[in-house]
This record gives structure tokens, sequence and C-alpha cells, in this order.
């Protein structure tokens, strides 16, 4: 008997990336716990650092030159920095900002597995490790997210991203204005609002997921409806659902930081928090309501799909209807039948005008008669009519 996986293998063709990624996997399991390993293709890192106070501000990027970041951060402790890491394609480097940093292995095995959960987590004096995932709706009408991993300590914030471009940039934007009270709040408001952002960012994702559905709903009753629609429908759930995988432990981890004590996350924060916990419970709720709109898109769907069926049928079946009358009068004239019998009687009960040089009209009348007759029933009826 075949196994699944030689039945797999032959209705599959064979994928040279999907196959890399799984012996990948295999190549891990069963390792020590906290053994870091990046990503065959992962980006080379990118460093960089925003320094602030409530009247000054400096930016830098610092790839390739990690210790004169460190000699900078030694040499302004009174500033309060955000140290910005795009890329994970050095393990020397992750190596080197988990040991000086004072980093546990087994976090930033999480931050190098690049999926998790959104979650927080407490270690030592107090600092907080919490993971985001960033999302954006492609040009490719499909649902694509990061993870975002937050470090904080007690004069920086430490991220960690495997992506050059994300959803942050507005943020760093409020730290260059010198209006902005995120340059007047401790450290620990910094981490707070790259959550914030992540959180909010969901909106213009979830608002281009409606629009999306909202056209998909305008496609199933337009006339000239394409064939692979009900494949959209069906990956669009598939997008939603996942959105909402992604959705739904940021809640959990916003409820979690609430119930922190004060020396972890002060009540002055607790405010921001709670708010950010508001817009996870909006958040969840539309993805909630988004799921159901795509169950019912794809119940209305194969609902119109039955319903022109039925249109066709009717027609199909007014048309044979027509026709089986007409088939039976002909089929009753094409037997073959004498007028007289062998011995040149002439038979009283056989077909009327048989020969008579008007039968042929008379019966195309009939005929006639009878499909405007049936044609008249069926409008009287409404099979007829297109609603």
């Amino acid at each position: 008997m075949a196994t699944s996986a030689s039945l797999e293998a032959a209705a599959l063709p064979p994928d040279p990336d999907r196959e890399a990624r799984r012996q990948a996997l295999y190549e891990h399991v069963g390792q020590r716990p906290g053994t870091l390993h990046v990503q065959p293709n992962a980006l080379k890192p990118r460093l960089f650092l925003m320094s602030y106070d409530e009247n000054t501000h400096t930016e830098a990027e610092y790839t390739d030159r990690y210790d004169e970041l460190l000699n900078y951060l030694r040499a302004h402790p009174e500033l309060k920095h955000w140290i910005d890491v795009r890329g994970y394609g050095d393990l020397d480097l992750m190596e080197r900002i988990m040991q000086e940093f004072g980093l546990h292995p087994l976090q930033m095995e999480d931050v190098l597995g690049d999926y998790q959960r959104a979650k927080v987590e407490v270690f030592d004096e107090n600092r907080l490790f919490l993971v985001s995932r960033m999302t954006e709706f492609t040009a490719q009408l499909t649902v694509h997210d990061d993870q975002l991993s937050i470090f904080t300590g007690p004069n920086y914030v430490l991220s960690f991203q495997d992506d050059y471009d994300d959803c942050l940039e507005v943020l760093r934007n409020r730290i260059r204005a010198n209006f902005s009270q995120l340059r007047r709040k401790p450290v620990g408001y910094l981490a707070y609002a790259l959550t914030d952002v992540v959180l909010d960012h969901y909106y213009p994702t979830m608002a281009a997921i409606g629009d999306y559905i909202e056209e998909l709903e305008m496609s199933i009753f337009s006339e000239q409806r394409e064939r692979r629609l009900l494949n959209r429908i069906l990956r669009i759930k598939k997008d939603v659902v996942r959105f909402r995988r992604l959705v739904y432990p940021e809640r959990d981890k916003m409820s979690e930081i609430l119930r922190l004590p004060e020396e972890v996350v002060p009540e002055e924060l607790k405010v921001f928090y709670r708010d950010a916990y508001d817009h996870a419970i909006q958040a969840l709720d539309l993805a909630e309501s988004y799921r159901d709109n795509i169950s019912s898109l794809a119940d209305l769907f194969l609902s119109d799909q039955s319903n022109r069926m039925n249109e066709v049928m009717k027609v199909l079946t007014i048309i044979s209807s027509i026709f089986i009358p007409l088939s039976f009068v002909v089929g009753l004239y094409g037997m073959n039948f004498q007028h007289e019998d062998t011995h040149g009687h002439v038979l009283p009960l056989n077909m009327p005008e048989l020969y008579s040089p008007l039968g042929y009209p008379i019966l195309l009348v009939v005929l006639t008669l009878i499909v405007m007759g049936q044609l008249y029933y069926f409008w009287r009826k409404g099979w007829l009519s297109r609603d």
C-alpha cells in the first residue's frame, strides 16, 4: 500500500524551497533549548540608534559599527535610547547582543525563530520582553505579518525585526518632533508606543480586508463574474482566520501587562496600556466580524451558483417541454402505415390526412399552435420571467 508521503509526492510537483525548509526544520529537532540559529535567507543586520531626551534628539545608522554603538550608549547614560536591529543574518552579532544586553538564550531563540505569538515576559530586574505581530494587506491580496521583538532596559529599548521595512516610521517621526510627549515620558513609554503603533496598524489592514470583501460581494452579483471567484473567497477566508489568530494573543498580552505589579509597569503607563487593550478588543471584534462575513459570502456564492444553475435548468426544461409534443406528433406521423391493404381496400381507421395534399401545411400549423399554447401557459405560470 502506498504511504501518504508517496501519494503526496505523486500528487504534487517537487518544490526545492519547500524541501529545503523542511530539511532545515529537521536539522534543529532535538537540539538543546536556547541554541541559536538563523534562517538561511535572513537579511544582513542593520543597526539604527535613536537617542533623545526632552530637549535633544540624535539618530544614526551603526551597521557594521556595533562597537561604536556600544561606546555611544556608555557615553550617554543620561539619554533614552532606541536600538533598532533589522535583519538576523549574522549569528555572531546576535550572540554578542544577547550577552552584552543580558538577554536569556531562550528569549533570543524566540527572536531568531521569527514566529512567536504575541506575548509578554518579565525577566531580571523587572525588564520586559514583548512580542508583537506587524501586519500588512499586500498588493497580492494576502495578509503579511512580521515579528517585532522588544526588550526594555534601564534607559533603552532594544527591538528586533527580520525585515528592513516596517510600520514604525510614524513613531520615529514623533521622536523627531520637538513637541512630542514621547520624549518627556520614561523609556518604558517607548515600549508601549511600539506596541500601540503595531495595534493601530491593524486598522488599515482590516480596512483593506473589508474593502476587498465588499469587492468580492459585488462580484458575486455581477453578470461578468469570474470563474475563480470561489478560490478568491476561500483564500481571503484563510487570511482572515490567520489575521484573527494574530490579533487574539495581543488581547491576552495586554491583559497580562495590566496585571503586572507596579514595580514592573508603573500605574502611569498602565493607563496607556488600558487604551491599547481597548484597541486590541476592537481589532479582535472586527476580525470576528470579517470571519463571519466571509463565511456568509461563501454561502452566498454557493446559493447564487445554485440559483444560476436552476435558471439554466429551467430554460433547458422549457425547451425540452416544447419539443416533447412536437417530437410525439412527428414521430406518430413517421410510422409506416399504408392507406390501402394488399387487396386494394381503403383502411378507414388509418392516419388522417396521410395522403391529403394539404397534410404537411396542416401539420405545421398544428405544431405551431402547440408551441404557442405551451409558451402562453408558461408565461401565465411566470416561468418565462427572469425574476
